[in-house]
């Protein structure tokens, strides 16, 4: 139970409301600020607009998946005011309290870093990537279908990563039928795609392994999928962009040369926003429990 802990929420999606729930759920005071335009209403919520005095109880504070832009800017869906995090909310802040995203940007780690207040980023954490990686992978494959005139069951299909999100994905594709090569740099992870039944390659023969795909799948957030590597791909394929912006696919060289490339990072969160929001509570109201010493059991 979260009974006597103050848990405030500032800004995010339909993915927040799970959480926000949870919290009521297990007997938190609960704190919403920046959901003015929220239709529904929460029983045991209190709303509130952005305030060092609102802050300076606050024993948890929860952020969207990306806590702040470069400014210091939350997003939030059901608010049509601009709300800004800036240095004087950090200052009113108790020096217990933690705050929780899914991933910071530099601003924040700075703003957090300067007043000594803990930032728990939960996509670091094995389990939530783990789970998110289902919706992402659902995502990916309803895109890819809309997107092309062939099945992906015998289709030359590629997976660029095998990390959480790839692993997964690789292995749904292989599933359906389509034939995976999978691109990676570390041993243990060549061994494992093997181990899977599909084709790795080393990361820096893709140019010469792109000749024939037909859809081309990336997790890895920084520039692979160059030009010189588009220059080789047919003009039919289609490039879907999992890695959080701005990906890792050179998009307007794509568009030049007419083949289609889509950025599609933050998929659970559109494709399957309760369950992404459900995986997201249960971590944190583990983690929260876990913070004021009372483990949920």
């Amino acid at each position: 139970m979260l009974t006597g802990i103050h848990v405030a929420f500032i800004g995010g999606d339909a993915r927040q409301l799970e959480v926000i729930k949870k919290c009521i759920q297990l007997d938190a005071s609960v704190t919403l600020i920046g959901f003015d335009n929220l239709e529904s209403t929460f029983s045991g919520a209190t709303k509130k607009p952005l305030t060092c005095d609102v802050l300076k109880d606050v024993d948890a504070l929860i952020l969207p998946i990306v806590g702040t832009d470069d400014q210091g800017f939350v997003e939030s869906v059901f608010c049509s005011k601009p709300l800004q995090l800036v240095e004087e909310h950090a200052v009113s802040l108790k020096k217990d309290c933690v705050v929780y995203t899914g991933m910071a940007k530099p601003y924040l780690r700075t703003l957090l870093i300067r007043q000594q207040i803990t930032l728990v980023e939960l996509l670091d954490r094995d389990d939530i990537a783990i789970y998110n990686s289902i919706p992402t992978v659902e995502g990916a494959l309803m895109m890819a279908i809309q997107n092309t005139d062939i099945t992906i069951h015998g289709s030359q299909v590629m997976v660029l990563g095998l990390g959480r999100v790839g692993m997964s994905l690789a292995r749904s594709l292989h599933a359906l039928g389509a034939r995976v090569r999978v691109g990676a740099k570390r041993p243990e992870h060549m061994a494992r795609i093997y181990e899977m039944g599909l084709t790795p390659f080393h990361i820096s023969e893709l140019k010469h392994q792109v000749t024939n795909v037909d859809i081309l799948f990336n997790t890895i957030p920084h520039l692979v999928i160059t030009a010189e590597v588009i220059a080789q791909m047919l003009q039919t394929a289609l490039i879907i962009d999992l890695a959080s912006k701005p990906g890792g696919t050179d998009f307007r060289y794509a568009e030049r040369r007419g083949i289609k490339a889509l950025l599609a990072p933050g998929l659970p969160g559109i494709v399957a926003p309760k369950t992404a929001g459900q995986i997201i509570a249960n971590t944190l109201a583990r983690l929260i429990a876990e913070q004021s010493g009372d483990r949920e059991e």
